[in-house]
């Protein structure tokens, strides 16, 4: 396995034109990017052609946006039909209160290992501890937790973001909630940018915190991120592309050019990752 990609997203018809409806037209104009919508088995042949696998992303922001969302069930047949390929994370609505609790033990028994989820679109503020019994149960079930950090793609270029409020996805509000729950495991994705700084001191104070790369074109990592990963904090960052709308190669391609020493490199792209996992 060349690496562990923490940041996938189904490039499906049942997320990006369901879950997703009327916003990735800005997001593609935002990553400069048009999205190529395929199935789960070609999805899963990309990735087994890179050696790679893929974390997948569930979706469920039914609350907030008002769209449907991509179930856990989804993502745990398509983690049944490609073992080799694909690993599955949960998404419950935190706004769903005691049903979203329920949702996870399902995911769990659906053998799906974490959680995934994106505040500025569910629209909670993860400091609020009236959202935390959610992150009790993935705490006691084990799942680590990927939250959305910094900005979006979604809603980005547009009058009033389309609504979507990006203060909520500051990583300091992750901050609280890390420290009262010190044996879960917090990814924040996307660096935090234009909060990276804070996210990184967050990273060095506490070891529960993690970063993935995923987001961001890797020639444009911010350089107080990249001397991080390089150095201090090199045990506990995560790679991840942030497909559909950024591709796996080409991240592999430029993280290559960033002189990264070989023993750092394999942590970033699966040795983390595998400890992280619980994987070999």
């Amino acid at each position: 396995m060349r690496a562990i990609d923490f940041h996938v997203h189904l490039p499906t018809p049942e997320w990006l034109d369901v879950s997703l409806e009327g916003y990735v037209e800005a997001a593609e104009r935002y990553f400069h990017s048009k999205v190529a919508r395929t199935t789960v088995e070609g999805l899963a042949r990309q990735y087994a052609d890179l050696n790679l696998k893929a974390v997948l992303l569930a979706w469920d922001a039914e609350t907030a946006t008002h769209r449907p969302r991509l179930p856990n069930e989804f993502v745990a047949q398509a983690v049944k039909d490609y073992p080799e390929v694909f690993i599955g994370f949960a998404s419950v609505d935190p706004r769903k209160g005691e049903e979203a609790v329920r949702d996870l033990e399902t995911a769990a028994e659906l053998g799906l290992v974490g959680g995934k989820f994106h505040p500025s679109i569910q629209g909670f503020d993860p400091s609020n501890e009236r959202y935390w019994p959610v992150f009790a149960k993935c705490d006691e079930l084990g799942f680590p937790c990927i939250f959305h950090t910094g900005t979006s793609g979604i809603g980005g270029g547009t009058p009033g973001g389309q609504g979507i409020r990006i203060d909520l996805c500051r990583p300091i509000l992750l901050d609280p909630l890390a420290a009262a729950m010190p044996n879960l495991n917090i990814i924040a994705a996307h660096m935090g940018w234009p909060w990276h700084v804070e996210l990184l001191a967050m990273a060095m104070h506490k070891t529960n915190i993690w970063i993935d790369t995923s987001g961001w074109a890797p020639k444009y990592i911010p350089a107080e991120v990249l001397a991080e990963l390089k150095t201090r904090l090199q045990d506990q960052f995560l790679f991840g592309s942030d497909y559909p709308f950024i591709q796996p190669k080409r991240c592999l391609d430029e993280l290559a050019k960033l002189k990264i020493p070989q023993p750092v490199m394999d942590k970033l792209l699966h040795g983390n990752g595998n400890r992280l996992l619980g994987l070999r």
